[in-house]
């Protein structure tokens, strides 16, 4: 008789005492696996944060140091790039970093020389399509031709439109730009753009100086929007100067429409060029019975005799933001006071790489 049982395993018929034996078996396994669950698990030590390597911050020459200050506020180093020129004034451009894959933004305001920044920044963007950058965001603090805006004349250009066209073409997929000459050159681009208003730096510096009476005054009728908005964010009056445009850069303050008399008077602008329109804003003001004028505005342009100008006039002090670089001659002016919008910008950076909202910084 032969049995069926596989080899090494002994069936109860044969072996009465096999059952007990298994049934011990499993007993005792199922205990070992709860004394080992009930054991203390080893605890892991905190993993060091990993910096994101697909995430990077370029910048041209024009305002490395608003660049540099963006990424001290994210925590992260400036990525590096080579940005020369040959003998004949060719610009040369490329990328000392992987960005295969990353999330990319260059900083560049399209200050003076405007058309060698711009040319950089186009560049760059065209090196970082070809390296294969996932994303690329132009960051413009400053963006040029911005007043370029509409045909003010037969035959002449839409200068802001063919800048937005070129950093389209080149290959930017979004941009983020602060105080643009006029809200709608937005409908320009034909990619997202977020546009930054500097109010929140500006109003905070005007409220530290605490100026009695205070009357927010727009320097021609494109500006009330503006001046409005500051005016309500500080709880203050609001006067509008209407100006005529004689010829380029050359101005000639009409009147002043509303109250300023016995008040202190704060002209705000996004731009301040030769400051030529600032100046005679102020004298209108004076003349009209303003106690003091003070002087806000973005982006400190401040070409030609503009620094002289603001030295001799009777503006009390002149309050710009680090969009562009300040001239030597301006950095030495006492009355010239500058703010940083580093950390506004850095702010928005962060909220676009991570996909979260960033309506709270356009207050």
């Amino acid at each position: 008789m032969h049995s069926t049982a596989k080899p090494g395993i002994q069936t109860g018929s044969m072996n009465p005492t096999a059952g007990a034996s298994m049934a011990t078996t499993v007993v005792t396994a199922t205990e070992e696996k709860k004394k080992q669950a009930e054991q203390p698990k080893p605890e892991h030590k905190p993993q060091r944060a990993r910096q994101d390597e697909k995430f990077k911050i370029f910048s041209g020459t024009a305002n490395p140091a608003l660049a540099d200050e963006i990424c001290s506020f994210l925590g992260m180093a400036r990525a590096q790039c080579n940005i020369n020129r040959f003998s004949d004034g060719e610009v040369y451009v490329q990328l000392l970093e992987n960005v295969r894959g990353g999330d990319v933004f260059v900083v560049q305001p399209t200050s003076h020389p405007v058309n060698e920044h711009i040319m950089e920044l186009l560049m760059m963007i065209d090196a970082l399509k070809r390296a294969s950058a996932r994303r690329i965001t132009t960051v413009i603090p400053y963006f040029g031709y911005a007043r370029q805006d509409r045909k003010d004349k037969p035959r002449a250009p839409i200068s802001s439109k063919l800048i937005a066209d070129l950093l389209t073409t080149a290959g930017a997929h979004r941009a983020l730009i602060v105080d643009l000459h006029a809200p709608q050159i937005q409908g320009f681009f034909n990619i997202p753009v977020d546009h930054l208003f500097a109010s929140p730096v500006l109003v905070a510096e005007v409220r530290k100086m605490a100026l009695p009476a205070l009357t927010v005054v727009s320097p021609d009728a494109g500006g009330v929007e503006r001046a409005r908005f500051f005016a309500k964010k500080m709880d203050s009056a609001l006067a509008i100067v209407d100006k005529r445009r004689v010829e380029m850069d050359i101005t000639e303050v009409m009147h002043v429409i509303g109250d300023v008399r016995g008040r202190s008077a704060l002209i705000l602008d996004d731009i301040i060029d030769t400051a030529g329109t600032l100046c005679k804003t102020a004298d209108a003001l004076l003349e009209a019975g303003a106690s003091s004028v003070y002087a806000c505005a973005t982006h400190p342009v401040l070409s030609g005799p503009a620094v002289e100008r603001i030295a001799k006039s009777k503006i009390e002090q002149v309050i710009v933001t680090n969009t562009i670089p300040l001239s030597a001659a301006a950095q030495k002016e006492p009355k010239i006071v500058v703010r940083s919008i580093g950390g506004l910008i850095a702010r928005a950076i962060q909220s676009i790489h991570e996909e979260t909202s960033v309506s709270s910084l356009f207050a």
